[in-house]
């Protein structure tokens, strides 16, 4: 553990702490002290002047309302007269204005010429003009603070005049000033006795402080047999005890979480699912094999970034969205080459208080149950639009028919044909989905036999041969001899008829049907080709999907459901064969489909 420096010490934090506390309530008191001083002061001595103002302006006010005879002075002689007998200390100066704002007497003599000239005073015109005493603090030409009176004269409820009155206030501000030091200096005194009571304090406190300081040290590096000095019974021995009982049920539950952490390490990494957990500002703390096998990334890269970004979904959703996220999220990695998807649940880690610890998410591969729920839709969607068409169909011409048109020897037989076509393809649809049902659910049996191949699919092409409406050359590429192999030959026949069946449908008027049969090693290969349309590259391996069509509008005219491939591609799995298409737009599509050969038996067979 690295040694704490004494500037950083808790002792001195503690010393300059109690220093701090009382030079804060020193500071409060003293601020209080000083603006009580200073309010009480001037105060004082406001009241003083006012007082004194007061019975001046009894004087004046006598002299301006008596009445004069020839032989009395004039008003201002008396008004002088008056303002001689007033001086002071404190004031400077006192004015006499009448209601014209005329200075009619001033006590200084070296501002008598001011005497019948008019005085330009905001206070005093406001206190003749309202009737009231005004005052304010400022500064003369010696930048010393003076303080101002008007107070109006009054003779009944007349205004007859004012008295102005300038103060020296300046000895207030001194005496302030004197008091405000002699605190300071008692101020700094009492901080040095402060200083050393709360050196001597701190030791009492952080000694033992200090001592259990490097047993915590000891305890974080594995050391949990020593134990704390108890330095008394106080608040600090009771910590030192209860320090000592925490060693040891830290000793007891560090033994109990290493065996729950080897729990759940072999838990998680059994799982199937993949686990994520964060802290609490989103940053992956803990992730398991699964689901990195599942994103596809190193632990690495990984730890301690945020969740979303690790998903990939960083431009639409946010750590917080996730904490609110009631619903799992589906997030889609698929590409060109393969489909991935995952469902990501997420659940948040909450303390007793409510405070979102973290959040666990927990990955669920669905590309399988995903690609089953897509592909139920759409072989709902296909049925149900396959039914639609030949029952709309049937219900116009039988609305027509039940209009009258039974009766027209020429438009009924061909709307009864319509009508009776459309049934029977609905019948072939249904009988369809009631083999590929049976199929899915493995509800049927193979009636295998030993069959000579070759002699079987001549007898095939023979019977098309015979059929066919179309000028289409068929071209056979068969090797002579038997080719023995086990198969049901009614559900081999369906399965060659409907291969057959789409080459002729797709092969135009002078056109080849290539049909080849090549033994190989374990099995024989089969290839039926035509030279129709072909079938774009990217829908190549649709073809064998239920209800899907090259060509729709000519598959229907033509009847067929849409479920001949997909039946066969059954039937030939059923068989231990596989089948599969190759086709170029314009020149043509191959069929090919494999079944078990055994050269070794078919002499036996023979």
């Amino acid at each position: 553990m690295q040694k704490v420096g004494f500037f950083r010490s808790i002792h001195l934090k503690f010393v300059l702490m109690y220093v701090l506390l009382i030079l804060i309530a020193m500071q409060v008191i003293g601020i209080y002290f000083a603006q009580e001083l200073e309010q009480t002061l001037k105060k004082n001595f406001e009241e003083s002047i006012e007082d004194r103002v007061n019975l001046l302006e009894f004087s004046v006010r006598e002299e301006m309302t008596r009445q004069r005879t020839g032989e009395d002075p004039s008003p201002e002689e008396s008004l002088r007269a008056v303002l001689d007998g007033f001086s002071s200390d404190d004031i400077l100066e006192v004015r006499i204005i009448d209601p014209k704002m005329r200075i009619l007497a001033t006590s200084e003599y070296e501002n008598n010429e001011l005497v019948n000239q008019l005085m330009v005073n905001e206070l005093v015109r406001n206190s003749i003009q309202f009737g009231d005493s005004f005052d304010s603090i400022s500064l003369n030409e010696s930048q010393r603070r003076i303080w101002v009176l008007a107070k109006p004269i009054m003779s009944g409820d007349e205004v007859i005049g004012s008295i102005y009155a300038e103060s020296n206030i300046e000895k207030v501000y001194g005496q302030i000033n004197d008091i405000n030091q002699i605190l300071a200096g008692g101020t700094v005194f009492s901080l040095g006795i402060t200083v050393i009571l709360g050196i001597l304090l701190a030791q009492t406190i952080t000694r033992p402080i200090a001592d259990m300081t490097k047993q915590a040290s000891a305890m974080a590096k594995g050391n949990f047999a020593r134990k704390v000095r108890v330095y008394g019974q106080d608040e600090i021995g009771d910590l030192a005890k209860a320090f000592n009982h925490l060693t040891t049920r830290l000793q007891e539950a560090q033994s109990s979480t290493e065996s729950e952490r080897r729990k759940l390490a072999t838990v998680l990494s059994n799982m199937t699912d993949g686990v994520i957990s964060t802290d609490r500002k989103g940053r992956i703390i803990l992730i398991n094999d699964t689901a990195l096998d599942m994103l596809g990334v190193p632990r690495e890269h990984v730890l301690n970034r945020p969740v979303p970004a690790v998903l990939g979904l960083e431009a639409e959703h946010t750590f917080e969205d996730f904490v609110d996220m009631q619903e799992p999220l589906t997030i889609d990695f698929s590409d060109e080459v393969r489909p991935y998807i995952l469902r990501a649940n997420f659940s948040v880690i909450q303390k007793e208080t409510g405070f979102v610890n973290g959040l666990i998410v927990v990955l669920h591969d669905i590309t399988e149950q995903e690609k089953i729920e897509m592909e139920r839709r759409e072989f709902v969607s296909n049925v149900s639009h396959e039914l639609r068409t030949p029952l709309t169909s049937m219900r116009s011409y039988l609305e027509a028919l039940a209009d009258g048109a039974w009766k027209d020897e020429e438009i009924a037989p061909s709307f009864l044909h319509v009508t009776q076509t459309e049934t029977e393809r609905m019948i072939r649809l249904v009988t369809d989905l009631l083999q590929l049902s049976r199929m899915d659910s493995r509800e049927y049996e193979l009636n295998t036999d030993i069959v000579d191949f070759v002699k079987f699919f001549h007898r095939i092409i023979d019977r098309f041969e015979l059929m066919k409406s179309k000028d289409v050359q068929f071209i056979r590429q068969i090797p002579p001899g038997p080719l023995y192999t086990e198969l049901d030959m009614d559900k081999m026949t369906q399965v060659i008829d409907n291969i057959i069946s789409n080459a002729l449908k797709y092969s135009p008027d002078g056109g080849n049907v290539r049909f080849t049969v090549l033994p190989e090693d374990d099995h024989i290969k089969i290839a039926v080709s035509d030279e129709g349309m072909g079938i774009p590259e990217a829908n190549v391996k649709r073809i064998f999907e239920r209800f899907y069509r090259a060509d729709k509008a000519r598959s229907r005219a033509m009847g067929g459901t849409g479920l001949g491939l997909a039946i066969a591609k059954e039937m030939i799995q059923a068989h231990g064969g596989h089948i599969w298409a190759e086709s170029e737009e314009g020149k043509g599509t191959t069929i090919f489909f494999t079944l078990p050969f055994e050269v070794e038996e078919a002499g036996e067979w023979d």
